[in-house]
Order: C-alpha cells, then sequence, then structure tokens
C-alpha cells in the first residue's frame, strides 16, 4: 500500500556548477576584450568627429581671411573638445607647418594632433593627425585599415598594406 517515494535531491550538483563556471569564464575571455575595444572605438571616432569638423572650419576660415587659422579660437566650431583626448599642447594652437608654409596652391599648411589622455584601457596613448588633407596615417600612432575604415587604437599592428 505505501510506495517508498526515493529520496530526491533537490539543486545542481558540483560538476554541473563547475560547467556553468567554465562556459561563463569563456564567453568572458571573448565577450570583454571585444566590448573593451568597440568601447575604445567609439573614443577614436570621437576623436575623428571633432578633426573634421576643425577642418571643415579651417576651410572655412581659410575661404574667408585667405590663410589658415593658428588657434582653435579663431574657428566656428560648434563641437565641444573631446573628453577622452587632449587637444594639440593643450593650449588651443595649431601647428601651421613651417610657421605659414606655403602648400600646393599657395595657401599654408595646418595639422593638428589629438592625443588619448592616459588611462586608455588597455590601449595606453595613442594620437590622432589632421591636415588640411585629412587624416595624417604618416604622423598618427593610430592605426587604420584603408580598405574598411576600421579603427585599430593599438600602436604596434603591423604597417597597413603599400605603406
Amino acid at each position: 500500500m505505501f510506495r517508498k517515494v526515493a529520496n530526491r535531491r533537490e539543486g545542481f550538483s558540483l560538476v554541473e556548477l563547475a560547467v556553468v563556471v567554465i562556459i561563463i569564464g569563456v564567453l568572458a575571455a571573448f565577450g570583454v576584450p571585444r566590448m573593451l575595444e568597440a568601447v575604445e572605438r567609439s573614443k577614436a571616432s570621437e576623436a575623428f568627429g571633432y578633426l573634421s569638423a576643425v577642418r571643415s572650419a579651417q576651410e572655412r576660415y581659410q575661404a574667408r581671411e585667405g590663410v589658415y587659422a593658428d588657434n582653435l579660437s579663431l574657428l566656428d566650431l560648434s563641437q565641444s573638445d573631446p573628453k577622452y583626448f587632449t587637444v594639440g599642447d593643450g593650449d588651443g594652437e595649431i601647428d601651421l607647418t613651417g610657421g605659414v608654409e606655403e602648400g600646393p596652391n599657395l595657401e599654408n599648411a595646418w595639422s593638428l594632433t589629438l592625443t588619448r589622455k592616459a588611462g586608455a584601457s588597455g590601449y595606453g596613448e595613442y594620437t590622432v593627425t589632421f591636415t588640411q588633407e585629412g587624416f595624417d596615417l604618416d604622423n598618427s600612432t593610430i592605426y587604420t585599415d584603408e580598405t574598411s575604415r576600421k579603427i585599430c587604437p593599438v600602436g604596434d599592428l603591423p604597417e597597413p598594406a603599400g605603406g
């Protein structure tokens, strides 16, 4: 009449918990670096956006004045300084190559470098430089893949093909 009920243990075994911990560890090992890379790329993209705005403002200034501005305060920038980068030497000055060097169209040439502030989660300091021609790969320590426009904020990657 009475059946003996089997002793049932509720909960998870040690093996099941170990498997779950291993799976979470593997996912974190691949996911965390990718997430940090995506975050750093977005910060580097902020630098590119800012420098593109400076370039546009420089073109407008040059059209009005006949020369490029040597200080950011002279430009009609609506964009604030990037949060994670130091602009130039931090003094608002824009480097005019050789003072006022005559460029290919008898215009002066300029360059502005942004330096990643310390604490770039695993990437360290790197620089992004723009000139009147746009992004200056030769004077920047950030690597970009010219075909995919992929930003790689790591200074020790191999040189791009053809460079």
